[in-house]
Formats: structure tokens, sequence, C-alpha cells
């Protein structure tokens, strides 16, 4: 969406440098870097998107029953969307608690519920799967998986792919790659290589 694309570069939550690349954790050279945790601090933006969530659960997934969020990036777009639908909302966290009842999956849930999970993000799509399959794991039917943003990588498709789950975000990097062109912050030369890193990023020959 062009209006997802343009609020999360007005307001910092994706940066573009294709010349100074950022470093992942996994020590992937990126050109991009996604921080959507900022859009909570930008309340007319961050109902435009947490709309358009809600409006993608209702639209791609609409025999949902339930939205939980992935910890902890996921969470409060989770309880926001499902505050929206009005359905019912918890949250997985990155592995289960050490002590008192152990959960992973926090809520109050009923087996065989028809569940929609929430990122901010997707990347290689790893971290959405897991949780996925946690939900799974205790009995939830998980009828797809949402983002705000994700970088499209060749790799997270074939995660998804291999597992089984239904993906959707709200906005792409191929997406949003074209309406920096369109603004003046990408040139067209710049979004070429950018493109050639989304589809390995693993491939360092798009750098200068």
């Amino acid at each position: 969406m062009k209006n997802v694309c343009d609020i999360l570069l007005d307001i910092g939550a994706v940066s573009l440098s294709p010349d100074k690349p950022y470093t992942w954790a996994s020590g992937i050279k990126s050109p991009i870097y996604c921080d959507n945790r900022l859009i909570l601090s930008y309340p007319e933006e961050r109902k435009v998107i947490e709309e358009g969530l809600a409006k993608l659960i209702e639209e791609a997934y609409p025999e949902a029953e339930a939205v939980l969020g992935t910890a902890t990036a996921g969470i409060p777009h989770a309880s926001y969307a499902s505050w929206i639908l009005d359905l019912p909302s918890g949250f997985i966290r990155g592995k289960a608690k050490d002590h008192g009842k152990n959960k992973r999956i926090e809520g109050a849930f009923k087996e065989g519920e028809k569940v929609v999970v929430v990122e901010d993000l997707f990347s290689t799509g790893g971290s959405s799967i897991d949780a996925a399959k946690a939900c799974e794991e205790e009995g939830l039917d998980v009828v797809g998986i949402v983002s705000i943003f994700s970088y499209d990588l060749s790799v997270a498709e074939e995660n998804f792919k291999a597992s089984g789950f239904s993906h959707r975000s709200l906005a792409t990097f191929p997406e949003l790659s074209e309406v920096a062109v369109e603004r003046g912050e990408l040139s067209e030369e710049e979004k070429t290589r950018l493109d050639l890193w989304r589809r390995d990023p693993y491939d360092e020959s798009w750098l200068k």
C-alpha cells in the first residue's frame, strides 16, 4: 500500500542506505533498516496502519476468531487490530516461561480456534513460522500470518512455502522502493541494486 510506504518513510521507520549498508545480527549487509516500533509514537500514522492491518485480516482471513501478536514487536499491533475487529487477542512468547505454568501462548483460547498471527516485519520468515508452529502445538488453527512490512526476500518466500502458512503484508520492499524513487529518495540505479540484494541478500555483488 502506497500510503503505508509513505508513512514508513516519513516517520523514519524504514531507512534506505545503499552506499552505507547496515549490518544485521546475522552478518548480512543490508541497504535497508526497518524499525516499526516507531509507529507507536505517531498517533495519526498509527491509526492508518492499524486500520490497514485490521482490513487486511478481515479481507484475507475472514474466518479468524482471534489475533495473536509475536513478542514483543507484534503485540501492540495485534492488540490494536483485534480491538478494531472486536476479536480476542493474546501473544506468543519467544520461548515458554521457565516458571509458573510454563506457557508460551498467552490468552484464553479454545482448541481448534482459528487465529491470525501478527508480526511487525517479515525478514527471512523464520521467527514468524516458529510462532505459528507454537500456536499449532497448543491446538490452535493458524489461518494466516500478517505483517506491517516485508523485505520480500526470496528466502522468506521459500520458507513460507515450505511451512504451508499463508502470509500477507501491508507493504513490501518492492512497493516501498518504487515510492522512494517517486519521492526522489532513491535513484533508478540504486533501486536496481537493491532489488539484486532482495533476490539474494547473501550475495554482496550489489555493493559498490
